[in-house]
């Protein structure tokens, strides 16, 4: 059996997705059931929990093989990232309470960074935080989601002009579906080991750069796109018209200038290389099949 957070989500649906191919019984620890319905009509188990409620936590833990664990992403979290920090805990007390056969965490591109992470500074403090565990770890160091773009198909598809806070635009980032992730996890929970594993994990080997992101866009859309790198000076305005508290924008900010200035990067030592088969142009295609960019305004 194995037990994963965040099933209601991308990456911890496309965990389950893949161990549930491999008739693996999957639990589910979720914070409202009713939103994991179909998982339930699918036979895995759902455990109710907050995520930072380590007790919860233990109940969804207990017996299992692999515990797939995760911290809720938040792009505007607050000041000293206390929802985070008390998350971290409680899955850290609920893994040495039950020492589960092992734990694959979503981690990210930078987590071995001790500064400059911005919101990526959760995934480091998560790292540190358990590491020592008296059980096997492996973190899955995530490049960038493939889906972070999905807000802005409305403004490409009226403008014509894709904008990335990303740069230079012909930089090749790496870049990964949240698919490619669950895929990287359900593999990880099914080997074995012994103490720590670090993956990176991205898209098709050599990354992906901003022109090609745009020009996928520009095919599925049947219309010209034109990347857009915005100016430094633009972030504040552009963020707070996304919907990001004006006093919150600081963590986004210093992760962007830590990935422009190559702080933040892959191919570092000791960690093992996970290459997803989705391309940008391939997940944009999806979108299309899903029906995302025929519902997002024409």
């Amino acid at each position: 059996m194995f037990t994963v957070m965040g099933i209601t989500g991308n990456v911890g649906g496309a965990v389950a997705e893949n161990l549930l191919a491999a008739g693996k019984a999957v639990h589910g620890v979720v914070r409202d059931p009713e939103k994991a319905r179909a998982w339930a009509e699918r036979g895995v188990e759902l455990v109710q929990s907050a995520y930072d409620d380590s007790e919860g936590l233990a109940k969804g833990f207990v017996g299992a093989e692999g515990v797939f664990a995760m911290i809720p992403p938040d792009f505007a979290p607050a000041p000293e990232l206390p929802d985070q920090k008390r998350t971290i805990a409680a899955i850290r007390q609920a893994l040495e309470q039950t020492k589960p056969g092992k734990a694959v965490f979503l981690s990210s591109i930078g987590s071995e960074q001790a500064s400059g992470l911005g919101l990526i500074t959760s995934t480091y403090l998560m790292e540190q935080a358990t590491r020592t565990l008296p059980i096997p770890v492996a973190y899955l160091r995530a490049g960038s989601f493939m889906e972070n773009w999905l807000g802005a198909l409305d403004h490409v598809r009226a403008t014509g002009e894709m904008p990335f806070f990303y740069g230079p635009l012909t930089r090749k980032f790496p870049l990964v579906a949240s698919q490619d992730i669950g895929l990287a996890g359900a593999k990880v929970l099914q080997e074995r080991w012994t103490g720590k594993r670090v993956l990176e994990v991205d898209g098709p080997e050599g990354g992906t750069d901003l022109l090609e992101t745009a020009a996928a866009f520009a095919k599925v859309l049947g219309r010209d796109v034109k990347a857009v790198q915005l100016p430094e000076a633009a972030w504040q305005s552009v963020l707070e018209a996304m919907g990001t508290p004006a006093d919150r924008t600081g963590l986004y900010m210093e992760m962007v200038r830590s990935f422009n200035s190559g702080w933040i990067h892959f191919g570092n030592s000791g960690t093992e290389k996970f290459h997803g088969p989705t391309t940008i142009e391939a997940f944009a295609q999806s979108l299309v099949k899903r029906g995302v960019l025929a519902q997002r305004g024409s």
